[in-house]
């Protein structure tokens, strides 16, 4: 389709492909940083435009105006973060950095130029006289506030500190990235059959043509954590899994990716960053607006769980160590993933490898699509034709019960060296109607050890991770605001992972499950396997969120590797499990938006456990009332008011905490 196309810049002109979706075939990695300067100077002028308007000082010559401010560089900046995160190849990789630097500097010189916060903050004195509504009072104030926490209100001497302190956690946080990318593709293991003993069908074949891509016989596992959780847990050669797990933990923890001094460089300058700012701390900073609003209310939470969990990971233990010592065996961490999955297949008759047989890939979106037409409306189709970043992304259309467009959504779920790991969703575009209706295009992207045919058998974990991203997908999608800024997931971090840890629920669903031809008695296994191991799982995810928020609540320099392991003593964390995220590779919160907010994920799930208790106290998880008021009351108001608002707008009350225990079966 592109090659019809006339000419136009692809990253700098509005796209005359349906849905004004990307040219990414005609994209030239060297034609980024051309593009980078080109759109700065564009916003530049944008925003001079602004700081001398001689009109009377208004909301919409002001605040409205900075909303329309940088659509270029926006477009160049969505397309070029899209691809350094799924299809970073050495070109991209060699920019990061200095495409990074630019965006800080830019930035930094729109929150730090004192006629555009005068403006600002004019407008903001007199906003009791001024005609606005919620999502406008709203915008007005996070506007001023992202002033102050710019730095608007710093001499200028503290200002070009502060605007060093940026420039430096941009790099740094690059290098921590692209450090995790190294060392994840830097290490495979070659395997014979017989050393892949155990594993299922689906990662059997997978890994061989892992293997036959590379030129090689046999099998390939790599550190992708789809094939860490599988080998382990299904891996018969106890050395071989040990072997795995020590150089999953040991990423980035020496060696020629060490990571170590990037992480404590980091806190030291979000140390200093919010000093600055007049903060105690870096998180009490940074969860200013969020719904927990201060470190103590993140850590009450975080120990209220993980005081049952403990309990709960302790009766696991002994069972699996009971079982384990049949053969001989005292259990270690590589261990516990191995003899869980038999106690699944023993006592609840839940085999992990029949469930890969059912949950393929490609059916598991497809049921994905299905459950958003059930709740929403929404039907999806491929859009072949349209190019993507890579041959495995693929581009489709979203309509709405009426068949009007809704947005346009990328699925690329293929594991590969160039991706970063885990999984995430992103906009190409968001969803704004400032001066017209702008459709949204939104992407998901996760790493699952696809096969030749593209094709994968999931884990129930790894299905939940593709409904999570879904979730965010359709957060994004179902987004109906004004402003741009304020559109889909651009909410409070412990508010936007709510939408997402909900849409897990559907995917264990017994009707979704019975859709996906998965037997009775299979079903009923996952159902009552589901609370099995919730002790393991809230352990390992509580002991990375104790540990992000307590080294940004610190305010002296510490090893931080050193201090996070005699924390994790301290509160008892058993030798047999881990945290998730090994602090060396921890890219949510050192390359990401999560610092000093990992436990937003568990915060977010009292919410989504709570709401979809009202589903099952309906006695249909696809109640259309329900489903109405959820996407009316929540995935369409964005950032409009305060999410605590949207929430009891949805569901009558505040949420009940309760709900979280019941849901991991804790309490």
């Amino acid at each position: 389709m592109a090659d019809a196309l006339p000419r136009f810049d692809p990253l700098l002109e509005e796209s005359p492909l349906p849905f004004g979706a990307p040219a990414f075939d005609r994209i030239d990695p060297a034609a980024f940083l051309p593009a980078f300067r080109t759109g700065i100077t564009a916003a530049q002028a944008e925003i001079e435009a602004i700081a001398t308007d001689p009109a009377p000082l208004s909301f919409d010559n002001t605040v409205a105006a900075l909303e329309r401010a940088g659509a270029a560089l926006s477009r160049v900046r969505r397309i070029f973060w899209t691809l350094s995160s799924a299809q970073a190849v050495p070109a991209i990789r060699a920019i990061e950095a200095e495409v990074a630097a630019m965006l800080t500097e830019h930035g930094t010189a729109i929150a730090h130029d004192p006629r555009l916060f005068a403006r600002v903050d004019e407008v903001w004195r007199q906003r009791a006289d001024l005609t606005l509504d919620e999502a406008q009072a709203r915008l007005l104030r996070d506007s001023h506030q992202g002033f102050i926490d710019g730095g608007a209100l710093l001499d200028p001497e503290r200002k070009a500190r502060f605007a060093a302190i940026l420039q430096e956690l941009s790099a740094l946080s690059t290098r921590f990235g692209q450090n995790v990318l190294a060392a994840t593709a830097d290490w495979s293991m070659h395997l014979t059959r017989e050393e892949c003993a155990g594993l299922p069908d689906a990662m059997l074949t997978a890994s061989a043509a892992r293997a036959t891509a590379g030129g090689l016989t046999g099998h390939v596992v790599t550190l992708g954590r789809g094939d860490v959780e599988s080998f382990l847990a299904f891996a018969h050669h106890r050395d071989l899994r040990e072997r795995l797990w020590r150089a999953f933990v040991g990423r980035c923890d020496g060696g020629a990716h060490d990571n170590g001094p990037v992480a404590a460089a980091i806190l030291k300058l979000r140390r200093e960053k919010a000093a600055m700012l007049g903060a105690a701390s870096y998180a009490d900073h940074a969860l200013v607006g969020t719904m927990a609003e201060t470190p103590a209310a993140a850590e009450a939470l975080l120990l209220k769980v993980w005081i049952p969990a403990m309990a709960t990971a302790a009766e696991e233990q002994a069972e699996l160590q009971e079982l384990a010592e049949r053969g001989g065996v005292t259990i270690a961490a590589w261990d516990w993933r191995y003899y869980a999955e038999q106690v699944r297949r023993d006592r609840y008759a839940l085999d992990g490898g029949a469930v890969k047989t059912f949950l393929t890939l490609e059916r598991v979106r497809e049921a994905a699509f299905r459950v958003a037409g059930r709740l929403y409306g929404l039907a999806f189709s491929a859009r072949e034709a349209l190019p993507t970043w890579h041959a495995d992304a693929r581009a489709w259309a979203v309509t709405g019960a009426d068949g009007a467009a809704v947005g346009l959504l990328y699925t690329d779920f293929s594991a590969r060296a160039e991706k970063h790991g885990g999984a995430w969703m992103g906009s190409l575009r968001v969803q704004e109607a400032l001066d017209g209706d702008v459709r949204p295009i939104v992407y998901i992207v996760a790493n699952f050890a696809v096969d030749a045919g593209g094709d994968a058998g999931l884990s129930i974990d790894e299905a939940r991770t593709l409904f999570h991203e879904f979730g965010h997908a359709l957060h994004a999608l179902l987004s109906d605001v004004t402003y741009p800024s304020q559109a889909g997931t651009a909410v409070a971090r412990d508010f936007v992972e709510f939408p997402s840890k909900l849409m897990e629920h559907w995917i264990v669903a017994s009707e979704v499950l019975a859709e996906l031809e998965v037997p009775a008695a299979l079903i009923a296994a996952i159902a009552a396997a589901d609370s099995y191991g919730q002790g393991f799982a809230t352990v390992e995810f509580v002991a990375s969120a104790i540990v992000d928020l307590a080294l940004h609540r610190l305010t002296r320099d510490v090893d931080p590797v050193a201090h996070a392991a005699e924390l994790l003593a301290t509160l008892g964390m058993p030798a047999t499990i881990i945290p998730r995220h090994g602090l060396t590779h921890f890219t949510h919160v050192f390359d990401g938006g999560y610092a000093s907010q990992y436990y937003s994920y568990l915060w977010a799930e009292v919410l989504d456990a709570d709401t979809f208790e009202a589903f099952t106290e309906a006695g249909d998880v696809f109640d259309a009332g329900l489903a109405r008021r959820l996407r009316d009351e929540v995935l369409a108001r964005g950032n409009t008011r305060d999410p605590l608002a949207s929430f009891v707008a949805f569901r009558g009350r505040p949420p009940e905490p309760a709900a979280l225990l019941r849901a991991r079966g804790l309490g």
